[in-house]
């Protein structure tokens, strides 16, 4: 008997492994097929129209995506009367490197970009503080109430920001619980609005469900509670998440306008979305342009960081799974 047994297992077993290698072997094949075949690729007219093609496409994507930026980082050297007689000329009259330290010194640009630094930064510790709260305790945790707070997180979404944007600037002027307190000017009026992201909830939440629950059980009977599976077992398993979520806190606290200038009404304390349109029409355009070269470095160099972030992150579904 218990040899029929064990015989059946290793059927089992075997045919498994055949599946398995039948839909590896499928995929591999499916990635290996294109619009062009082999024998077509290998004739010369074929070859010739797909150089043109993709050199085409190249210099669209490059003129479409980093021409405006190469413009303005021209620019930012290029004395105004040239930027207004001959904008895409390459400096016919020499490169004015001056306007860089006009702009980092006579607009201040250098206390702005700090507010903005730091406007960014708690921005960052907010939303990422609380999505990944959050989505450990509707994921992991599991109370008997978190499909409520589930579907009342998902809610919010349907809600304009800019219905939101009266009672939440009266919460800010006259914060309950803290009496004649008001925050405005203080950088808690921008943090800890922009902490509550249920998009962010919601995406960090979704990869979390598709972590491996066996995991969890065994750092659970390890004697593991839920801090320490939290902060040693869930967060180190989570960094490709972690990494998505950041570089949105950041360029959203980045570009954000409206909502700064209301709280933060005291230049001061200004970051450079609100000041730069402010100071405009006191600049030169060459001044000016070279303020705004220096504001985009910090979301430049995002980019440059995270992009592979971006990349392996591109299926979160099914990143932990296989």
């Amino acid at each position: 008997m218990t040899t029929s047994i064990t015989q059946a297992q290793r059927k089992e077993g075997l045919r498994g492994f055949l599946s398995r290698r039948s839909k590896r072997d499928s995929i591999d094949d499916l990635a290996e097929r294109s619009i062009v075949s082999d024998s077509e690729r290998g004739r010369s007219g074929t070859r010739i129209g797909m150089t043109l093609t993709h050199v085409f496409l190249w210099v669209t994507l490059v003129v479409a995506g980093l021409g405006p930026v190469l413009w303005l980082a021209k620019s930012a050297v290029t004395p105004t009367q040239d930027t207004l007689s001959q904008p895409f000329a390459l400096w016919p009259n020499g490169i004015d490197w001056a306007n860089l330290s006009t702009a980092w010194n006579d607009i201040h640009i250098d206390q702005f970009f700090f507010n903005t630094i730091v406007i960014a930064a708690g921005a960052w510790f907010t939303q990422l503080f609380v999505a990944t709260t959050a989505g450990y305790a509707l994921s992991v945790l599991r109370p008997k109430y978190a499909p409520i707070l589930n579907a009342l997180v998902l809610a919010t979404l349907f809600i304009p920001g800019i219905v939101l944007l009266v009672p939440l600037y009266l919460t800010i002027v006259n914060p309950p619980l803290l009496g004649d307190v008001s925050l405005l000017n203080n950088y808690l009026a921008v943090w800890l609005p922009m902490g509550a992201n249920a998009f962010n909830i919601l995406l960090v939440k979704r990869f979390f469900d598709n972590l491996p629950r066996e995991i969890f059980e065994a750092a659970k009977t390890d004697g593991a509670g839920p801090f320490r599976l939290f902060w040693s077992i869930v967060l180190p398993m989570s960094k490709p998440i972690l990494g998505v979520v950041s570089v949105f806190a950041i360029i959203a606290a980045w570009k954000d306008y409206l909502w700064p200038m209301l709280v933060l009404p005291d230049p001061a304390v200004q970051p450079l979305s609100v000041r730069l349109p402010a100071v405009q029409s006191q600049t030169e355009l060459d001044v000016f342009l070279a303020a705004l070269a220096i504001s985009t470095l910090i979301p430049i160099a995002m980019f440059l960081v995270f992009q592979g972030v971006f990349l392996r992150s591109a299926g979160l579904g099914g990143a932990v799974k296989g």
